[in-house]
């Protein structure tokens, strides 16, 4: 199993990643191993999704970072998260 994962830290900043361990990657960026993520905080996950390859991840992955896919995060997935 693949997830597809979006991660929040306390300035709002948000990830999209894509691995096959979510506690381990989440681990990794919180530890300041991961590039992206280094030296900006304590991350969470926010939101996660399942593909039973890593092609159809790798694919939902790059359609959330795109224009689309970051207009559906800000008003949906930020929006629930904020509101619970």
């Amino acid at each position: 199993m693949y997830y597809v994962y979006i991660l929040k830290n306390n300035k709002n900043q948000t990830y999209i990643g894509q691995t096959k361990n979510l506690d381990d990657r989440l681990e990794r960026h919180n530890s300041g191993r991961e590039k992206y993520t280094k030296n900006k905080g304590v991350f969470e996950i926010i939101y996660k999704e399942s593909y039973n390859t890593r092609s159809q991840a790798i694919l939902r992955e790059k359609m959330l970072k795109g224009g689309k896919g970051r207009e559906w995060i800000k008003n949906t997935i930020l929006k629930q998260y904020i509101n619970n």
